[in-house]
Parts: C-alpha cells; sequence; structure tokens
C-alpha cells in the first residue's frame, strides 16, 4: 500500500468519526478557562456576622479550704494534716448534694526547711533540712451558695485560700441557647438587609459557622481576692459572699449569596 493511500485512508477515518484535530495550543487555553471558572468566586457574594449577649447571676460558687502545718520530721506533719483532712471531709461528705455541694480533694504538698546558709559557704557545702512544711487543699463547690458558705465556715482547722464563682453548666447551656437563637435571627434580619440594599431580592446561606465566648474571670483573682491559708483562720460563721452577673456571647458569622 501506498504512502498516499495510507494517508487517505486515515483522513476517510477521521471524516467518518467526527473528530477533529485540536492543535495542543487551543487545548490548553480552554482548560485554563475551565479551571478559572471553577475557582473565580461566585458574584454578589457577601461575608457577615452578628452576635447577641445577655448578662446572668453567677450561680456557682467554689471555695478552696487549705491546711498548713510545720514541724521538724515530716512524717509528724502529714499526720497532723491528715487528721485534719479526715474530720473535715467526714463532715462534709455528710452535707453533700450532687450538683448542689460536693467535696474533693485538692493539692497535697510537703517540702522540707533549709538552714540559712552561712555568709561564705565552703566548697561542697550542702544545707541542712531543720524542719518540714505541708499543705493540704479541701474543695467546696455547687450552686446552693448558701450552704457552700456556711460549710467552709464550720471545718476547723481550715483556711480559706481561694473563692471562685462562675456559670453552672445548666445555666450556661440555657443562655447559650438563648443567645445563639438571637444571634441567628439577627444573621438572617442582617443578611435580607443588606440583600434589598444591594437591589436583590433575596440570598441564600453559603456557609455559617456559631460560637459562643464569655464567662467570667476568676472571681478572686479579678477582685484580688487572694486569701493565704495561714492568713485567714476559719471561725465556725458562714463565709460572706456576692456572686455578681457575667456575660454570655454567641457569634454567628458565615457568607451569603445575594439573589435577584
Amino acid at each position: 500500500m501506498s504512502i498516499r493511500f495510507r494517508f487517505l485512508a486515515c483522513l476517510a477515518v477521521f471524516a467518518l468519526s467526527g473528530c477533529a484535530v485540536i492543535p495542543a495550543e487551543a487545548q490548553a487555553q480552554a482548560s485554563g478557562a475551565a479551571r478559572d471558572a471553577a475557582v473565580s468566586p461566585p458574584l454578589n457574594h457577601l461575608s457577615l456576622s452578628a452576635s447577641a449577649s445577655i448578662e446572668v447571676p453567677m450561680d456557682e460558687l467554689s471555695v478552696t479550704l487549705a491546711v498548713v502545718r510545720e514541724a521538724p520530721e515530716a512524717a509528724t506533719v502529714q499526720a497532723q494534716m491528715s487528721q485534719v483532712m479526715e474530720a473535715a471531709l467526714a463532715e462534709a461528705r455528710r452535707q453533700a448534694r450532687p450538683g448542689e455541694l460536693e467535696v474533693r480533694t485538692g493539692a497535697f504538698s510537703l517540702n522540707p526547711r533549709y538552714a540559712p546558709p552561712p555568709a561564705r559557704p565552703a566548697p561542697g557545702y550542702t544545707p541542712s533540712i531543720v524542719g518540714w512544711q505541708g499543705r493540704a487543699e479541701l474543695h467546696l463547690e455547687g450552686r446552693d451558695q448558701r450552704a457552700v458558705a456556711s460549710l467552709a465556715g464550720r471545718l476547723s482547722g481550715l483556711s480559706v485560700a481561694r473563692v471562685d464563682y462562675s456559670l453552672s453548666r445548666q445555666a450556661r447551656e440555657r443562655a447559650e441557647a438563648q443567645t445563639t437563637r438571637e444571634a441567628i435571627t439577627r444573621f438572617r434580619e442582617r443578611a435580607q438587609s443588606y440583600a434589598e440594599q444591594f437591589g436583590m431580592r433575596t440570598y441564600t446561606v453559603r456557609e455559617v459557622q456559631v460560637g459562643m465566648e464569655g464567662g467570667p474571670p476568676p472571681y478572686a483573682q479579678e477582685r484580688g481576692l487572694v486569701l493565704r491559708a495561714a492568713a485567714m483562720p476559719m471561725a465556725d460563721v458562714p463565709l460572706p459572699v456576692e456572686a455578681g452577673r457575667t456575660t454570655v456571647t454567641s457569634t454567628v458569622s458565615g457568607s451569603i449569596q445575594m439573589l435577584p
């Protein structure tokens, strides 16, 4: 078969199949246009956010009590702290109620006390231990603030180390549910208003995020009320407390497609 015949046969096959040869440059241009269309942002796209806040009373009180003891021997310090903690735990457990007044032990430490070093210590000088100091904590917390404060005042041998206020899980969930509903409503109203101001009739949501924030900082730190254990021995009187309020905020942010 001659070369001319084979060439004519190939042309006939292309004609019958309806195929056309597209130059490589045209293929690259078409591919680039399709890619640009895929990544180009849609028209009439708008990002916005809305938030809602509410003030709520802090309904949970947490009181940290501590016992501090010193003695020449570590075993003596530990025994003295254990005696105080066991008596306090026995009394606290009798008053405990889930969610209303809960009791748990906290940090425990036992550290040596060293003699002051000489003015000019010799090479290889090692300070000598002259005694031991220990500290143990007991935490009272719950929504019944009056009961927590009353119990904190009755536990002998312990001192107030810290007072904190916070929102209980139930109160926070209720506040977040309310503020989230309000924030979503404001987001929708704002989206419709913006669409109309741009001459559009309506909109559709493309993406949206909902976030919550707020809550009280530790009340004791905020008010400078960090009371050291050795500085405030407890008497058999209730601890005076006032919780105050905090702010819970929900924010809805996202983007919409405005439609004619």
